[in-house]
């Protein structure tokens, strides 16, 4: 199908321009010349998505092939679609292309030249050229001179779908096609699904290569130390990685290799809701000419970016390519971690703000990928809510989450890795009652996990969550590691504690062919 995307809507766009791999520059005056944005104050490119201001996890498919319907672990994240639905909707995804200007940007998914993937982007909006341009991993000259796409991903936010003859849930779609080797996309013009779309299909292919991909931000220290941060939106993954102490690998998206750890992507998506420079100033300078912001309130007058306003979306991002923060990894790539952190944002102020993990114990909290939603975040929602998704990541797991779990366990048995939970959540109580554990001291924690200060201190079990919580830490006070000490009413905190124990055994129930040394590692129910 490839030569069908060059042929049929390149070769013969007519009245339709063709845009090839234009700089950065370029593309900020496309956009603007086109309307499709404003300059903000700070030299950022300004967009509103309308509509979708995030992920339509509903309105994503996985076109059903014979090669590849034993693979892929069906059910509400993978949908199936129909060979013959996907034909009908890309060949009328192609005709409204026909004739319209579009924008190709040919980059890299993967730091790592053994397994990047080539991938060709062709955009309907040169923004969102602008956007896959600075997100993933830029060629040379010469690599763009003998460059071949191996997948190739069409975005044309303009194009609606028709549900009841496409068979989608709405007028937006994400639809890959593995055997093809092409993502379309339509409907919406929300740009991290092009991002996504790509992780994905890194999660699908690489595993059979024996690379296990991960959502994790990664460093690394002055001594080549790597250190990974798995955690879902909110649970600082973003902030924590991005140390002035240590250096930056990537913030999303890796792989781990018989190398080491590896970036996706060439740049950074942030989340800007409530940014300052004083909390996180390695994001705040790295928004300027070359980044796109999506959905941040721009005053008219001024065009000054208000981070604190939710007036679109409480979604807000920045999309910046890596080296835009200082002291990266030029390279996106670096050993084998010694450190793995799992960040969690307890609502409910029971987990602990640190602890100790041993391997099936990380497999456990792996697989579980457990934070919480907040009381006034969505409609419906009066009070905390626990969220779990699969392996941090369940919207972008196309394999069995065994697959990924087992990968985690093999590499932390054969590198000797230490793994770490950290409650970035509340503390004394829940939300509402309690306070959010404060930054400075999660910093000491983090720290002291990635040196080493915390290999060989006193620990005690936790009677609920049967994990190792240690007596004392650096720079933090003592009496905030044992949580319930935190409460004035300890018979609360019991409550609360083992209602959360019980959600994570509910959750824990939907996994099929786990090893029973797994199931006993989360916590105890009684």
């Amino acid at each position: 199908m490839k030569p069908q995307i060059d042929g049929q809507l390149l070769s013969n766009n007519t009245s339709g321009k063709v845009y090839r791999n234009l700089s950065v520059a370029q593309l900020v005056e496309k956009a603007l010349a086109r309307g499709e944005g404003t300059m903000a104050s700070n030299g950022a490119l300004s967009l509103l998505t309308g509509k979708y201001t995030g992920r339509s996890p509903d309105d994503k498919f996985t076109v059903d092939t014979p090669g590849l319907n034993g693979d892929i672990d069906w059910g509400t994240v993978n949908r199936p679609m129909s060979q013959e639905k996907f034909e009908l909707l890309y060949q009328r995804l192609l005709a409204y292309l026909q004739n319209r200007d579009v924008f190709i940007f040919d980059g890299y998914a993967g730091a790592d030249q053994e397994y990047r993937l080539p991938v060709r982007f062709i955009n309907e909006f040169a923004w969102q050229n602008l956007f896959v341009h600075q997100l993933f991993i830029r060629p040379t000259k010469d690599e763009l001179n003998s460059y071949q796409p191996e997948f190739t991903l069409i975005g044309a936010p303009g194009f609606k779908a028709d549900p009841e003859v496409d068979g989608t849930n709405s007028e937006a779609f994400v639809v890959v096609n593995y055997d093809e080797k092409v993502v379309i996309i339509g409907g919406t013009h929300y740009a991290g699904e092009m991002k996504k779309s790509i992780f994905g299909v890194m999660n699908y292919l690489l595993p059979k290569r024996d690379v296990f991909p991960m959502h994790c931000s990664a460093n690394v220290g002055k001594n080549g130390d790597a250190a990974l941060f798995f955690g879902l939106s909110g649970t600082g993954k973003t902030t924590l990685s991005a140390d002035p102490d240590r250096y930056l690998i990537g913030d999303d998206e890796h792989g781990w290799s018989d190398s080491g750890v590896f970036n996706f992507e060439g740049g950074c998506y942030a989340k800007c809701i409530n940014l300052s420079k004083e909390k996180e100033p390695q994001i705040w300078e790295a928004i300027r000419f070359g980044t796109v912001i999506e959905n941040v309130a721009i005053d008219p007058l001024t065009r000054a970016a208000d981070y604190d306003s939710d007036k679109h979306t409480e979604n807000t991002r920045a999309g910046y390519p890596i080296d835009f923060i200082p002291g990266v990894v030029q390279s996106g790539a670096g050993d084998h971690p010694e450190t793995v952190i799992f960040l969690t944002a307890d609502a409910f102020g029971v987990m602990p703000p640190i602890a100790k993990l041993n391997a099936e114990q990380a497999m456990y909290y792996f697989l579980s990928g457990y934070t919480s939603k907040l009381a006034g975040t969505e409609r419906g929602i009066k009070e905390p809510q626990a969220t779990f998704s699969t392996c941090f990541g369940a919207p972008f797991l196309p394999l069995r989450p065994m697959v990924y779990a087992a990968m985690l366990g093999d590499r932390i048995a054969k590198h000797n890795t230490r793994v770490f939970l950290i409650n970035t959540g509340w503390s004394g109580g829940p939300y509402g009652v309690g306070n959010r554990m404060n930054l400075n001291y999660t910093r000491a924690m983090v720290t002291a996990a990635l040196n080493g200060q915390l290999d060989d201190v006193a620990y005690r079990s936790d009677p609920v969550f049967d994990i190792s919580l240690p007596v004392s830490c650096p720079g933090v006070p003592t009496e905030i590691l044992e949580p319930r000490a935190t409460w004035s009413n300890k018979e609360e905190y019991d409550r609360a504690a083992k209602g959360l124990a019980r959600r994570f055994a509910d959750n824990f129930k939907k996994f099929s062919g786990v090893p029973d040394k797994l199931t006993t590692a989360g916590p105890k129910i009684e």
